[in-house]
């Protein structure tokens, strides 16, 4: 019975540093190599726009990007001066570990309708882990091939909670059957700082396009 509990008690204690070193992964590991791929998609993005702007993902265009690589750069000046990320299109999980993800189904920047972004709030380089620090009147700027759009925040991501299922606040115009006529932009992200499938949403509105 001693040997049986001595061995019972070293497999609870590898099961248990193999769940910790899972949980160091998923909370630090996966933000170093998140980020050093969103660092090399913001480089590439810009020298794809310096080299060859023809290739590039123009915001009037009607052809929809490709899953997965980053088309646009996105800026939010409450997160500091240096605060820049990549946004890709898709938002399934290996989209959102190269940056924030665009959901296809919506507008691209400036178009009349609703560009709908996702990004984590904890692991693959927690992008978005400041997202509800934001309030009504901060500013979200997207940078495009051709413009630089800015939006501002029509109310704090903490004052609205969703269910992955209110796929609503991804319409046009959100809530309501209409057609769009301003162009929105409508920012989600986990509610908790852990696995939750609860979702923080805030809107905004375009307020300047400066022609680059």
């Amino acid at each position: 019975m001693r040997g049986v509990a001595r061995v019972f008690g070293i497999v609870l204690l590898v099961g248990g540093l193999g769940l910790l070193g899972w949980v160091g992964w998923q909370y630090f590991g996966t933000g170093i190599t998140s980020n050093h791929q969103m660092g090399k998609a913001e480089d590439s993005l810009r020298r794809q726009w310096q080299t060859s702007p023809a290739r590039a993902v123009p915001s009037g265009t009607t052809t929809p990007p490709a899953v997965g690589k980053p088309i646009f750069l996105i800026r939010i000046p409450k997160f500091g001066a240096d605060w820049e990320k990549p946004i890709v299109e898709g938002v399934a999980a290996d989209d959102l570990a190269r940056g924030i993800g665009h959901y296809p189904q919506t507008q691209l920047p400036g178009q009349p309708g609703n560009f709908a972004v996702a990004g984590h709030r904890v692991t693959h380089g927690s992008p978005f882990r400041r997202l509800l620090d934001l309030q009504k009147g901060d500013q979200v700027v997207v940078e495009t091939q051709d413009a630089v759009y800015t939006y501002e925040l029509d109310g704090s991501p903490r004052d609205l909670t969703v269910q992955p299922t209110d796929t609503w606040v991804l319409d046009p115009v959100p809530g309501k059957n209409q057609t769009p006529t301003k162009a929105i932009i409508t920012l989600t992200t986990c509610q908790d700082l852990f696995h939750s499938p609860d979702r923080s949403v805030a809107f905004g509105h375009l307020v300047k396009v400066s022609k680059k």
